[in-house]
């Protein structure tokens, strides 16, 4: 954010995620992850999912061949999950109501970004199926980072690419991990939590305002961020 000369300090950037934000992907994965690890000879715990969201696709493979039990190697979990979900979405990419128009709203203001713990080919399949693809000035996936979120790797990485100060930037996440990453980069976060991921209480501390749903998103809240 910058300040004016009136004193009313300014976003110059917003980054978004994309799943749980633009795509409602988060159930998909987890049925496909969850499926995955049962046919595998793996154990699903209670809070599996929750560990997950925000972790780069390294990660979570890795998770789920060390921790869950699945007998196979982390780079066959990667591979053959992503796999299954880039199969998903040949046959539909679970838009979220009301996101493109949000996305498109705010593209006409300020430059945006995205944030993703997504395989850099899911994000291109989603952003082409949603009509979204040119709405953004770069997107990046935590495959491309040394370390997914929590951690700030890819929120920093993008503020870079647009060539604006992370504490100038407002992010729009949906996840207690995508939250956490966006403030530790020092970015103001819009949570909007998917109604079955609510946040943890910690990541709900961090966020400078929490939404019901996306369509709540309007070029005044981001003002008002200031």
């Amino acid at each position: 954010m910058r300040v004016r000369e009136d004193g009313w300090v300014t976003v110059d950037a917003v980054v978004f995620d994309l799943d749980g934000v633009i795509v409602d992907s988060e159930p998909v994965w987890e049925e496909v992850r969850r499926g995955y690890v049962a046919k595998h000879g793996g154990s699903w715990r209670d809070d599996t999912q929750r560990r997950l969201m925000g972790m780069s696709t390294g990660e979570w493979a890795r998770y789920l061949s060390d921790e869950l039990g699945v007998r196979r190697t982390a780079e066959q979990v990667a591979a053959e999950v992503v796999e299954e979900m880039a199969r998903r979405y040949a046959a539909r990419v679970p838009l979220i109501h009301g996101a493109d128009e949000v996305v498109r709203r705010l593209a006409a203001r300020w430059p945006l970004g995205l944030a993703s713990s997504s395989p850099t080919r899911l994000i291109a399949a989603a952003l082409a199926a949603t009509g979204l693809v040119d709405a953004f000035r770069t997107t990046l996936s935590t495959e491309e980072t040394e370390r997914g979120k929590p951690a700030p790797d890819v929120y920093l990485a993008v503020a870079r690419r647009l060539g604006v100060d992370p504490a100038r930037c407002a992010a729009v996440e949906d996840s207690s991990n995508g939250v956490r990453s966006a403030a530790v980069a020092g970015m103001a976060v819009v949570a909007v939590p998917h109604g079955a991921y609510p946040l943890d209480p910690d990541a709900e501390r961090l966020a400078a305002t929490v939404l019901g749903s996306i369509g709540e998103l309007t070029p005044a809240l981001v003002d008002g961020l200031g």
